[in-house]
């Protein structure tokens, strides 16, 4: 029995085996399932869509909630307002997040481009002002959150209206935070691996023993798009309605 095969390409693979262990061979963690995208991109990929599901719960919970309840809803342009030189300026603290956090969006993509340039020491920089703009927006959402909890807002209760709205937003902004203050954390340590040259090297990555690649800035680049984008959904539907 043939142990080779010769590819499409002319090139002598492995035969792969069939019936069940062919299945379990395709999937293995040495295989590129989807053939043009790597296991690492291929498995950031299902875990979006996964989170894209858990967000997408969220918001129809609470447009559900908001939409149902009788008490008035405390409008978002009076209780996300601050008071800047006597004047009460709506929604300007979450217009200031919205940018920094798309600004982030586009220092990200450049570290991209500057990672499969083989550019570590620009990339690693792009990555560290990623995260610095990361980690001001977390800054920016604790001082939100601490305005609320010291006007009386509390997830089981409301002095400005619908009870439901405390619940809502602290976990709502909670849950997309606590994804961002994740994504920086990754970015440093990846940040840190660029800048050491441990890619060049094809030093071991965090949780496994296979060599290291400059992909991982591109896959850490999916999930900071994709918080960002989730950021546009929430500033929309809670900021915004």
């Amino acid at each position: 029995m043939a142990l080779e095969t010769i590819s499409r390409a002319g090139k002598i693979e492995p035969k792969k085996p069939s019936g069940l262990r062919g299945v379990v061979s395709d999937w293995a963690s040495d295989q590129r399932s989807f053939k043009s995208a790597s296991w690492g991109k291929a498995m950031m990929w299902i875990f979006l869509v996964s989170d894209t599901f858990i967000f997408s719960c969220f918001l129809i919970s609470y447009m559900t909630v908001r939409m149902s309840t009788t008490v008035p809803w405390p409008s978002p342009s009076e209780i996300f307002a601050l008071d800047i030189g006597g004047r009460k300026i709506p929604l300007i603290l979450i217009a200031i997040m919205t940018f920094d956090l798309i600004t982030s969006s586009g220092t990200m993509a450049i570290a991209v481009n500057y990672a499969y340039a083989r550019q570590r020491k620009k990339a690693a920089l792009m990555m560290l002002a990623t995260a610095f703009f990361g980690a001001t927006f977390v800054g920016m959402q604790a001082f939100e959150w601490t305005k609320l909890i010291q006007e009386g807002v509390r997830p089981w209760g409301n002095p400005f209206g619908a009870a439901q709205f405390g619940s809502s937003f602290f976990m709502i902004t909670g849950f997309h935070g606590f994804h961002v203050t994740m994504g920086v954390i990754f970015l440093l340590l990846i940040a840190r691996a660029v800048w050491r040259g441990d890619y060049d090297r094809g030093t071991p990555g965090f949780f496994t023993s296979r060599k290291g690649r400059y992909e991982i800035v591109e896959i850490m680049g999916l999930y900071w798009h994709f918080v960002d984008l989730v950021w546009v959904f929430i500033f929309a539907f809670f900021y915004l309605w």
